[in-house]
C-alpha cells in the first residue's frame, strides 16, 4: 500500500468542510432516539403495544420516503441547503412528541413526518462527502462516515440510559437539540455553492429521465437487490440472534457482550481494514465481505452447542461488514452529478425498506425454521454477495447528459 491510502494520509487529506460534515453527522446520531426508543417510550407511558407498533411503522415508512425526498432535494437545492432544511424541520417535530403523545392520530402524523425529514439529510451528506473528498480517498471517506454513524449509534443508548433516569421526555428534547445544532453547523460551515459546470450538467436531467435510466440499469438494480438482501440478513443480528440466545437458555448478558464486541471492533478496526481493501478490486472486496458475513451467520447455527459460537459468529459478521460495507456504501457516489443524488437516495431508501422488513422476516422465519434459520440467512447473504459482484464489477461509464445510454 502506498502512503496515499493510509489512515493518517486520508485524515490529512480530509478537507475542513468534510470534518464539519462528519462532526455534524456524529452529533446528530448521538441524539437519534426516536426509532430506537419510541416503542419503549409509549409502552412505558401505558399505551397499547399496537399503537406503539404503528408509530414505529410510521417512522419507518417516513424514513423510506425521506431518503428519496432527500435525494431529489439535494439535486434541486444542493447538499448544504437540504441538510439545513431537513434538520430545521426535524428539530421541532421530534421535540413535540411528548406533547402530542396523548392524541394517537396526531402522534402518528408527527412521528411519520419526523422519519421523513430526519432521514432526508442522508443523501445530501453522502453527495457532499463524495464531492469534497479526493477521488483516491472516496472509499475511505465513506468508511469515515460509517464510523461516525456507528459511533453515535453505540453511544446514544448510553446517553439515553442516563436521560431516562431523569425523565423519558428528555430523549426527544435532546434529539431535537442535536438536530438543531446540526442545522446550524451545516448552514454556517458547509460549502454553499456548486461548480458552474456541475450545475449546468444537473439542470439538463430531470427526475423522470434519471429514474428511467436507473430502472433500465440492470447492474444498478442488481446492486440494489444485493443491498436489500444483505441488509435483511444483517438485521438478524439484532432481531433473531436475541431469540436464539433465549431459546438456547443463555444469559441475556451474552447478547450485551455481542453488541459491545461488535461495536468496538467496527469502530476501532474499519478504517484500518479499509486501507487494505482499497488495494484490491471492488468486486473482490464485496464478495469476500459477503462470504465472511455468511460464515458468521452459519456459526450462529452452532450456538446451541456453545455460547462461544455466538461470539465468533458476531466477530465474523461484523468483519464481513467492514470488508464489504465501505465499497458498497460508496458505490452510488460514483455516478455523474446529474444522477448521483437520486441514486444515493434510492439506495438509502432500499436500506430503510429492508430494515423495516428484516425484523418481521426474522421473527416469522426463525419461529418456522428453528435450527435451519441461520443456514437460510447465510445463503440469502451469499446470494446478495453474488448480486453485488455483478452490480459493482465494472466501473460505471460516464453517462451522457440527457440520459442517453
Amino acid at each position: 500500500m502506498t502512503e496515499k491510502t493510509g489512515v493518517f494520509a486520508t485524515l490529512r487529506a480530509t478537507p475542513t468542510p468534510v470534518r464539519y460534515l462528519l462532526g455534524g453527522v456524529l452529533i446528530n446520531q448521538l441524539g437519534a432516539f426516536v426509532q430506537t426508543f419510541i416503542l419503549l417510550y409509549l409502552t412505558f407511558r401505558g399505551d397499547a403495544i399496537g399503537i406503539a407498533g404503528l408509530c414505529l411503522a410510521a417512522y419507518s415508512v417516513g424514513s423510506i420516503f425521506g431518503t428519496l425526498l432527500g435525494g431529489e432535494l439535494t439535486h434541486r437545492l444542493g447538499p448544504r441547503t437540504t441538510i439545513t432544511l431537513a434538520m430545521l424541520a426535524s428539530a421541532p417535530l421530534v421535540s413535540s412528541i411528548p406533547f402530542v403523545a396523548q392524541t394517537p392520530v396526531v402522534l402518528f402524523l408527527v412521528v411519520g413526518l419526523a422519519g421523513l425529514v430526519t432521514q432526508a439529510y442522508r443523501p445530501a451528506a453522502a453527495v457532499l462527502l463524495s464531492d469534497l473528498m479526493p477521488e483516491e480517498h472516496q472509499v475511505m471517506a465513506f468508511s469515515m462516515m460509517r464510523i461516525a454513524l456507528n459511533t453515535g449509534a453505540a453511544l446514544a443508548p448510553l446517553i439515553a440510559a442516563g436521560l431516562i433516569l431523569v425523565d423519558w421526555d428528555l430523549l426527544f428534547y435532546l434529539d431535537g437539540a442535536t438536530a438543531l445544532i446540526y442545522a446550524l453547523l451545516a448552514y454556517a460551515l458547509l460549502p454553499r455553492v456548486e461548480a458552474k459546470e456541475e450545475r449546468e450538467e444537473k439542470s439538463t436531467v430531470d427526475s423522470r429521465t434519471a429514474y428511467s435510466r436507473m430502472l433500465g440499469d440492470g447492474k444498478y438494480l442488481a446492486y440494489l437487490a444485493a443491498v436489500f438482501l444483505g441488509t435483511i440478513a444483517y438485521a438478524q443480528s439484532v432481531t433473531a440472534l436475541p431469540l436464539e440466545i433465549v431459546a438456547d437458555k443463555y444469559p441475556t448478558g451474552l447478547y450485551s457482550a455481542v453488541l459491545t464486541i461488535s461495536s468496538v471492533v467496527l469502530i476501532t478496526c474499519e478504517l484500518k481494514i479499509t486501507t487494505y481493501i482499497v488495494k484490491i478490486p471492488v468486486h473482490v472486496a464485496v464478495l469476500a465481505g459477503h462470504l465472511v458475513n455468511s460464515l458468521g451467520f452459519a456459526l450462529y447455527a452452532l450456538a446451541v452447542h456453545s455460547g462461544t459460537f455466538v461470539i465468533l459468529g458476531a466477530v465474523f459478521a461484523v468483519s464481513g461488514l467492514m470488508i464489504a460495507g465501505p465499497s458498497m456504501f460508496a458505490h452510488p457516489a460514483k455516478f455523474p452529478a446529474a444522477y448521483k443524488s437520486r441514486y444515493i437516495g434510492t439506495m438509502q431508501a432500499v436500506v430503510g425498506l429492508a430494515s423495516a422488513v428484516g425484523p418481521l422476516f426474522g421473527v416469522f422465519t426463525f419461529n418456522s425454521l428453528g435450527g435451519a434459520f441461520w443456514i437460510v440467512i447465510a445463503l440469502v447473504n451469499g446470494v446478495a454477495g453474488l448480486l453485488a459482484v455483478y452490480g459493482v464489477r465494472e466501473a460505471e461509464k460516464p453517462v451522457p447528459v440527457g440520459g442517453a445510454a
